[in-house]
């Protein structure tokens, strides 16, 4: 069974982000809850089938029969606790971002790295000399571009790398993948998992 992906806003979880950014023109509470009623709208005609491909592609399963997404005004996005900003213009980079951040959920649940323990050993082994962030998106993105080839276009698989360009691990993790073949990647990694 697919998990089911709830949005939520946390008025205080959001008033820690608004506090620290000091942006002038933080998104409001009502703000975000009308980014989340056009993000839900979006992810329900996709989401179960992405979900699913990423299951299928990494052979892995993901465990929780919910996953919370907390929406914020402003933040980096990460997997745990799932948070994500709202992106006001781009609707599609929030579900480019969205589907990263589960990828790495995907990894990390409760068993998956255990199972995928031999496939993390070649990666690390593999690409020894890359920085431990590089190494740990390569399968990532290389799961990422799979999902882009899909579901998506190319276009938006450049405009994600052209949005990360400046943070050199997730850059470089991409080259690699550029360079290696993202099919290859994958193949490399599913068929040492257990």
């Amino acid at each position: 069974m697919m998990p089911k992906i709830i949005f939520r806003h946390s008025h205080s979880y959001d008033q820690v982000y608004k506090d620290i950014s000091r942006i002038k023109n933080y998104p409001t509470e009502s703000e975000v809850m009308l980014y989340i009623k056009k993000i839900q709208k979006i992810w329900n005609k996709i989401g179960k089938k992405i979900l699913k491909e990423l299951e299928k592609i990494t052979k892995l399963k993901f465990k929780d029969e919910k996953i919370i997404c907390y929406i914020v005004g402003k933040a980096i996005p990460f997997a745990d606790p799932l948070t994500i900003p709202i992106y006001t213009k781009e609707h599609n980079y929030f579900i480019d971002t969205l589907i990263h951040e589960l990828i790495h959920i995907l990894f990390t649940q409760e068993g998956n790295l255990i199972k995928a323990k031999n496939s993390w050993k070649y990666v690390f082994n593999r690409y020894k000399n890359e920085t431990f962030n590089t190494k740990i998106h390569i399968p990532l993105h290389a799961v990422h571009t799979h999902i882009y080839t899909i579901f998506f276009s190319m276009e938006r698989l450049e405009h994600d790398i052209i949005e990360i360009f400046n943070l050199h691990a997730y850059r470089r993790s991409w080259e690699i993948v550029n360079r290696d073949g993202y099919s290859n990647i994958i193949n490399e990694f599913t068929k040492r998992i257990n």
